[in-house]
C-alpha cells in the first residue's frame, strides 16, 4: 500500500497560474510562490455567488475520522458532476505534524498538494503570526523596562508568547532573570501559535484595515489601577499588521485532481475557534459555485464555533453540513478497545451511534441546517456494519452516503456530492445557540446544555470573577476551550454522556478576536509531544526527499 507522500509525488500538478486562470482570478491578483503555490490578493468588491458547504464530524478518536480527506474528496466529486467547486481549508500547524499526525493535507487519493510544503513552512503564514504575536510580547516588557508610562501591572499581564511547536516545558516560565538590564522578573508562558489571539484575529478579519484595528484592540493585561491596557496604547498594532500584510492573502494550491484549494489560517478547534480565515472562505465563495470548508474536531467544537462565532460575525451561513463518521470510531465510542476495532461488532456500533445522534440533532434541530452523514469507509468495515449505520440514519430521517475518497479520490464521493447539491437547494435559516445580548454565564450554560448535553455548569471563582468583569465591557460570543474527545470536559466520557456538570475554571476576553474564551476542565493551550512523536519518523533520504509525512 502506497503512503500519502508517495501518492502525492506521483501526481502531475498543473501550474498554479493555470489553476488561478481557470477560476477566473485576474493575473494581477496572483502572486506565485514557486510553480504550484500562490498568494491571491482578495477582491473586496466582488459578490459571493457560491453555496457554502461545511464539513464536520463526530468526536474524534484514535481510530481517526478523516474530515479533511472527505472535504477534499467532496470538492473533487462536485467537479466530477459538473459543479465549479473550491476548497477552503486550514493550514497545518507544525505541532500536530511533528507530534501525532505526521501530516494534515488529507490522505490517500484525496489530498491537497504539494503536501510537503503545505505541511511544513508553506508560505510562512504561521511564522508571521508567531512573529507578530512575539513582537507585541516584547513591546510589553520593553514598555515596563523603559519606565512603564501606562502603569502596566506585571502581575496582571495576560498576553503570552507563542511558538508553532508542541513544547510542554514552555507552558509556564519565569522570565526577566539576570539583573535589571534583562528586564523585570515575572511569570509568563507560551501558547501554541494556533491558540494565540493573533491567529484568531488573522482568521476573523475582513481586510488589512480591519486586521490592524483588531490587533490594536487586543487586551494585553491591566494597569495598577485595574484598567485594561490594549496593544494600540503600546503603538504595537501598526508594526504587527506590517508583519502580516502579505500573510493575510489566501494561499492557493490544488488537489491531486486539480480542484482549487485556498489553504489559509490554522486555529485549533479545541483551544481556539477552529476555522480557516474569513478572507479565504469569502474568496472561495466569489470564485466557486460551491465552497467546501471544514471546521476542526467534532461538531460540538469546530462546527459550533463556525456557526455561533464565525457566521454570527460575518453573515455567512452554510447551505448544508456534512457530518463525517467512521464505523471504527463509532465502535470506539461504543466501548471497543483500539486494538479490536478491525473486527465486526454490531452491538458496540449500535451503542456508539448515540455520539453521532447528538451531533445530528445539534446541527439539524439546534442550528436548523440540513445535514448528511458521510461514512468514511475503511477496508475493515463490513457490509453488516455499513447497513446498520445506514438504516439507523434513514430511520432518523437523515441522509447518509458512503465516502470512499481515500481510496478512489473524487470518484469515491460522487454520491455524497449529489446529496450535498440536493440539500443545498433546500431552504434553511441558520439559528444560533444563544442570543448575544445575555450574560456570559447564561451563554455558556445554554451552550453546555443544548450542545454538550450537560446538566449544568460550575464556575470556579477565577472564572466567575473574569466573566463578571467582561460582562461590563460588552456583548461577546463564547469560544469554549475543552477536550475534543468528549461532549463533556472529561476525555474519558465517550459516547453521549448525560448528567454531568461542565466545569469552567477561568475565562479571558480576546477583544481583538471579538469573543470570550472559557477554559473548561483541564484543557491546556500548549500541547506536549507524545511518547513516540511523529518527528521520530520524519527524515530526509539519500535523494534529499522528505520521508515520514504519512
Amino acid at each position: 500500500m502506497k503512503s500519502d507522500i508517495e501518492i502525492a509525488r506521483e501526481a502531475t500538478p498543473r501550474p498554479i497560474t493555470a489553476i488561478a486562470a481557470a477560476l477566473g482570478i485576474p493575473e494581477e491578483r496572483v502572486e506565485p510562490y514557486g510553480k504550484f503555490i500562490a498568494k491571491v490578493r482578495p477582491d473586496e468588491t466582488s459578490a459571493q455567488k457560491g453555496k457554502l458547504i461545511l464539513v464536520t464530524a463526530i468526536n474524534p478518536t484514535p481510530a481517526g475520522e478523516g474530515k479533511t480527506t472527505v472535504s477534499i474528496g467532496l470538492a473533487d466529486a462536485l467537479r466530477k458532476i459538473g459543479k465549479k467547486s473550491v476548497l477552503a481549508l486550514r493550514e497545518p500547524s507544525l505541532g500536530p505534524v511533528f507530534g501525532v499526525k505526521g501530516g494534515a493535507a488529507g490522505g490517500g487519493y484525496s489530498q491537497v498538494i504539494p503536501m510537503e510544503e503545505i505541511n511544513l513552512h508553506f508560505t510562512g503564514d504561521l511564522h508571521a503570526v508567531t512573529s507578530a504575536n512575539n513582537l507585541l510580547a516584547a513591546m510589553i516588557d520593553n514598555h515596563i523596562q523603559q519606565g512603564n508610562e501606562l502603569g502596566i501591572d506585571p502581575r496582571r499581564i495576560t498576553f503570552r508568547r507563542c511558538m508553532d511547536m508542541n513544547d510542554r516545558q514552555l507552558r509556564s516560565i519565569t522570565c526577566g532573570l539576570g539583573g535589571k538590564a534583562n528586564g523585570m522578573p515575572r511569570e509568563d508562558g507560551f501558547d501554541i501559535t494556533a491558540a494565540s489571539e493573533v491567529m484568531a484575529v488573522f482568521c476573523l478579519c475582513r481586510d488589512l484595515r480591519d486586521l490592524r484595528a483588531r490587533l490594536g484592540n487586543i487586551i494585553i493585561g491591566h494597569s495598577f489601577s485595574g484598567e485594561p491596557v490594549r496593544a494600540a496604547q503600546l503603538h504595537a498594532n501598526g508594526a504587527m499588521a506590517a508583519l502580516l500584510q502579505k500573510a493575510i492573502y489566501p494561499n492557493l494550491v490544488q488537489t491531486l485532481e486539480g480542484t482549487p484549494a485556498f489553504v489559509h489560517g490554522g486555529p485549533f478547534a479545541n483551544i481556539a475557534h477552529g476555522c480557516n480565515s474569513v478572507i479565504a472562505t469569502k474568496t472561495a465563495l466569489q470564485y466557486g459555485d460551491y465552497a467546501v470548508t471544514e471546521a476542526g474536531f467534532g461538531a460540538d467544537l469546530g462546527a459550533e464555533k463556525f456557526l455561533d462565532i464565525k457566521c454570527r460575525m460575518t453573515g455567512l451561513a452554510p447551505n448544508a453540513v456534512v457530518i463525517v463518521a467512521t464505523i471504527r470510531a463509532l465502535k470506539y465510542h461504543g466501548g471497543v478497545a483500539r486494538a479490536d476495532l478491525g473486527g465486526e461488532n454490531l452491538d458496540a456500533l449500535a451503542s456508539g451511534l448515540q455520539n453521532l445522534d447528538r451531533h445530528i440533532k445539534n446541527i439539524t434541530e439546534n442550528f436548523k441546517v440540513p445535514a448528511v452523514v458521510a461514512i468514511n469507509r475503511f477496508v475493515s468495515d463490513t457490509e453488516a456494519e455499513i447497513a446498520l449505520i445506514t438504516e439507523h440514519c434513514r430511520a432518523l430521517g437523515v441522509s447518509v452516503c458512503l465516502s470512499e475518497a481515500w481510496g478512489k479520490g473524487g470518484e469515491g464521493a460522487v454520491s455524497l456530492a449529489q446529496e450535498v447539491v440536493a440539500l443545498a437547494e433546500t431552504e434553511s435559516t441558520l439559528h444560533f445557540t444563544y442570543e448575544n445580548n445575555i450574560p456570559l454565564q447564561e451563554k455558556i450554560t445554554t451552550l453546555a446544555r443544548r450542545i454538550y448535553g450537560a446538566e449544568g455548569v460550575s464556575f470556579d471563582p477565577p472564572a466567575a470573577a473574569a466573566l463578571a468583569e467582561i460582562n461590563a465591557l460588552g456583548d461577546f460570543p463564547v469560544c469554549v476551550a475543552k477536550t475534543q474527545y468528549s461532549f463533556s470536559d472529561d476525555p474519558k466520557l465517550l459516547g453521549a454522556p448525560e448528567g454531568f456538570a461542565l466545569r469552567i475554571r477561568n475565562a479571558k476576553l480576546s477583544a481583538g478576536a471579538g469573543f470570550v474564551v472559557a477554559y473548561a476542565g483541564d484543557i491546556i493551550t500548549m500541547p506536549g509531544l507524545p511518547k513516540k512523536a511523529a518527528a521520530e519518523s520524519i527524515d530526509i533520504d539519500g535523494t534529499n526527499a522528505i520521508t515520514g509525512l504519512f
